[in-house]
């Protein structure tokens, strides 16, 4: 039996083969867990990544600024799983005049599209979700460390910092709910969302350099196993917490 025997899952953010969202999925269903996966935009391809998982889960369209979406997720997740026990966030956007260096210039249409869909996202799927969860369970977003002014990152960082503060109120209002809700702040992956952060080669060259115990720029699993361990039961006092994956780079001054 695998640590997540039983459980039913909903996965976001799975785009490519490549992304933390896909490898969570996959090594969910290899500990023994149900999953749905969602999808925006490009449906058709989430659609055919799914199938390289072991067992192709089914995929629903969501677009978390639809409010359409958001109110018909339970009754949709429900014709194909009954209930939740986890749900994983890995959603984030920021327009390109949002990042690579423009902060001071970035309009506030475009900072309000990337706290929307970036930060403010992570309550509603929350919220979308909670009628399914009736026995409690787990809730997992994906972070990266929004302690620091990163290189390039700018407002998508702003909305990072938003999206750690956003997980520490969810634990505490969806606790009385047998919600935990914590974050894994993993360190930079070559994925689809670094693709569309210019300038993302300055982390891809100094993060192994200055993590302690290194770190593969190509590899997604160290983050998806922890996101796995936090829907699992083997963290039932924890919330509010955020796991790096990075490692150690968040700990270290240099």
């Amino acid at each position: 039996m695998g640590i997540l025997e039983g459980k039913r899952l909903l996965v976001t953010g799975v785009l490519t083969d490549s992304s933390i969202a896909f490898s969570v999925a996959k090594l969910a269903q290899q500990e023994g867990a149900q999953i749905v996966l969602t999808g925006f935009g490009r449906l058709s391809l989430v659609e055919r990544i799914a199938k390289r998982l072991p067992e192709p889960p089914p995929v629903l369209e969501l677009d978390v600024t639809s409010t359409e979406h958001l109110d018909s997720l339970a009754d949709r997740v429900g014709e194909h799983l009954g209930g939740l026990d986890g749900v994983v966030h890995a959603i984030g956007f920021a327009p390109q005049t949002a990042l690579g260096g423009n902060f001071l210039n970035t309009s506030w249409e475009d900072v309000a599209t990337a706290v929307q869909v970036s930060t403010y996202s992570f309550k509603s799927l929350a919220v979308a979700a909670l009628p399914l969860m009736k026995e409690g369970g787990a809730i997992v977003g994906l972070d990266f460390d929004a302690t620091k002014a990163w290189p390039v990152y700018d407002w998508m960082g702003v909305a990072k910092a938003g999206l750690e503060s956003c997980s520490r109120y969810l634990a505490r209002d969806l606790g009385k709910h047998g919600i935990r809700v914590n974050l894994v702040a993993a360190g930079p992956l070559r994925t689809m969302a670094a693709k569309s952060i210019p300038g993302f080669g300055e982390f891809e060259d100094s993060w192994p350099a200055k993590a302690p115990i290194g770190w593969d720029i190509n590899d997604p699993i160290p983050a998806a196993k922890a996101c796995v361990a936090l829907l699992s039961d083997w963290f039932p006092a924890t919330t509010g917490e955020i796991v790096h994956v990075d490692g150690g780079v968040h700990a270290i001054g240099a």
